[in-house]
C-alpha cells in the first residue's frame, strides 16, 4: 500500500505523524504542499485546510491521528 503525507516546514502534527509512522516500521513519501501547487490543489480537493493529510489507498485523513496510523500496522 502506498502512503502519502501531505505537509509544510515547521508543522508540529507533521513531526508527530512521521515518528509514529517510523515506529510503526510504516515507509510512507512526504510531499510539501508550501513548494507543490498540484499537492496544495490535491489536499484542498480532498476538502482538507490543515496538515499534515495522510492518504493511504481508499482512506485519508487530516492532522495527527495515532489511531489510524496503528491500524496501518
Amino acid at each position: 500500500m502506498s502512503i502519502t503525507v501531505y505537509s509544510k516546514p515547521s508543522c508540529v502534527q507533521c513531526t508527530a505523524t512521521y515518528r509514529a509512522l517510523d515506529r510503526g516500521g510504516i515507509d510512507y513519501q512526504v510531499i510539501d504542499i508550501s513548494t507543490d501547487e498540484d499537492a496544495f490543489a490535491t489536499v484542498v480537493g480532498l476538502g482538507y485546510q490543515q496538515v499534515p493529510v495522510v492518504v493511504t489507498g481508499q482512506d485519508h485523513w487530516a492532522g495527527f491521528r495515532p489511531d489510524k496510523i496503528s491500524a496501518l500496522s
